[in-house]
């Protein structure tokens, strides 16, 4: 993240990876669909002239769809009609329920580029639709970072051939929320190969991805 360079904070939640940014000198723009989460940040930012928030999703086309909440954990919310059936069937997510719904605004990655401009780093947290929010961006991302959930094994594959789709890559994995970034990058079929050696009960994580510059 260069000095004054811009973030996507997708998902942003209660704003850690935000904060990481603004620690960088970076400009970030937080997205947040969830209502309770959004106006907090927008409370917490409300002095912070380099961060934008909006209360929307970020999805694949422009236009509206269903949010799915988890009252009991507010760090659960999905778009994903997929996720909703596939947590109900994985141990650890089976104890919760995503009992509420409503409908909320969904913006593309290229809509927020025409916006703000190129982001410099998008990361994604979706919970199951990182690969819708990739399929809705046709501009080539300097860097990103997508959350891979080892449970849901398709998607984080299908975000990567978005991500591939976008340009040649080098790859790392973070597990869990360690913050920690591995000193190993590997191309496409070398995260592919790590990835699948997680077990389906394994460890989450965050894949990151840079751009070759040829």
């Amino acid at each position: 993240m260069p000095p004054g360079g811009l973030a996507f904070d997708v998902g942003a939640h209660v704003g850690d990876r935000t904060d990481a940014f603004l620690a960088l000198g970076a400009r970030v723009v937080a997205l947040e669909p969830q209502p309770d989460l959004a106006r907090r940040l927008q409370h917490r930012y409300r002095r912070v002239s380099n961060v934008t928030v909006l209360p929307v999703g970020v999805g694949e086309h422009d236009g509206t769809t269903t949010l799915h909440l988890c009252p009991e954990n507010p760090t659960l919310a999905t778009t994903s009609e997929g996720w909703v059936r596939t947590a109900a069937a994985t141990p650890g997510f089976d104890r919760y329920a995503f009992s509420r719904r409503m409908e909320i605004e969904v913006v593309t990655l290229e809509t927020l580029i025409a916006r703000f401009g190129v982001p410099d780093f998008v990361k994604i947290d979706v919970e199951g639709s990182e690969d819708a929010v990739l399929a809705g961006v046709s501009t080539r991302l300097p860097a990103l970072s997508f959350e891979f959930l080892p449970q849901n094994r398709a998607v984080g594959m299908r975000a990567l051939a978005e991500t591939e789709r976008l340009g040649t890559y080098r790859y790392t994995f973070s597990p869990g929320e360690s913050l920690v970034l591995p000193d190993a990058w590997t191309d496409a079929e070398g995260i592919v190969r790590a990835l699948e050696r997680i077990p389906s009960d394994g460890q989450t994580g965050d894949v990151y991805a840079r751009l070759v510059v040829h």
